[in-house]
């Protein structure tokens, strides 16, 4: 009988010419680009001006694709230093290999240093953009498809990916997708911190605290069925501590910053509160305007009455004056 599966494409670049499209490089920008336009939206919803999360990304994006290769290489250094090897492959980012761990350190990093220089609060931008990274990771994940690789365990299940390379000790076969899971498992990431952030408020970088510790729950009993050679301590891999020690980490971070600065920053991004403090005084002004018109027209209906009750008096003292005359007359 024959078992539903996953295919693998055949081949993970499509040359457009003399342009080389490759399937890992197209999530991965794909990606960026999401979480760009999602972090843009939910910073200015937080009172942030437009552009200010990409202009920060400038900084973000090589140091995350830096430091991702980096963690890759140093992590797995036997794929390019041992004997046999040649270790200019470590450059070729494009064939696969980047850490999500040394790219969200070192992205952080980067983000730092722009945020910084545009004087904007990193924990407030971290936050914004946290949903928006939780996506992108998702599409890059699909970048391991195209490459074969990062699958777990031998399935007959109907969701099995099939892999049909035998380089690098592959073996072909149906196998679990890891990659997928991992992706399915970023979009609800992206999800829970959304309606976290939305029910509760989350500030001072504790959206983003939501991000890493929700995603290194997952990270954990996924890497726990990869099957591709990893560094072990006692019995784990070596991913696996790493996410155990970040969700730590993450916890403790939500817990003592709701403690020391709850709720969440009134100000995002520096010279937005002074507009609004413009707004402000454009109001009050329309509002003493409005006031002294009306005190205007409440003077005028007072006056109105009193000229009413100045007329009848003097027509009476008229009447009055003209019947005194006629007497005079019938008396001469």
């Amino acid at each position: 009988m024959e078992l539903a599966f996953i295919p693998s494409p055949s081949r993970g670049v499509l040359n457009l010419g003399p342009i080389p499209l490759r399937g890992y490089a197209f999530c991965i920008i794909i990606g960026v680009f999401v979480a760009v336009w999602l972090g843009n939206r939910r910073w200015v919803a937080r009172g942030g001006r437009p552009g200010t999360v990409a202009d920060i990304a400038v900084w973000a994006v090589p140091f995350g694709l830096v430091g991702g290769r980096l963690y890759h290489v140093i992590t797995d250094y036997q794929l390019y230093f041992s004997e046999g090897r040649d270790w200019v492959d470590a450059f070729k980012i494009w064939e696969g290999g980047l850490g999500i761990w040394g790219a969200i350190a070192f992205g952080a990093l980067g983000a730092w240093i722009g945020a910084r220089r545009m004087g904007v609060p990193m924990p407030a931008y971290a936050d914004a953009v946290a949903p928006g990274i939780a996506l992108a990771q998702a599409i890059g994940r699909w970048g391991n498809w195209f490459n074969q690789e990062l699958y777990g365990k031998a399935t007959d299940l109907p969701w099995a990916v099939e892999i049909t390379s035998s380089a690098d000790g592959r073996v072909p076969g149906t196998y679990h997708p890891t990659f997928l899971y991992e992706s399915l498992w970023c979009v609800g990431v992206a999800v829970l911190v959304i309606w976290a952030d939305r029910r509760f408020k989350l500030g001072h970088g504790r959206a983003f605290a939501l991000y890493v510790a929700a995603y290194c729950a997952g990270r954990f009993w996924i890497e726990y069925m990869r099957v591709d050679d990893a560094h072990h301590i006692l019995g784990l891999r070596l991913n696996n501590w790493t996410a155990l020690f970040v969700f730590l980490l993450a916890v403790v971070y939500m817990v003592l910053s709701a403690r020391m600065r709850p709720g969440r920053e009134q100000v995002v991004e520096p010279g937005t509160e002074s507009s609004d403090g413009d707004a402000g005084d454009d109001a009050k002004d329309d509002s003493d305007a409005g006031s002294t018109d009306a005190d205007a027209v409440s003077e005028k209906t007072d006056a109105g009455p009193q000229d009413e009750e100045d007329g009848t008096e003097k027509d009476v003292k008229d009447v009055k004056g003209v019947k005194d005359g006629a007497d005079s007359a019938k008396k001469g």
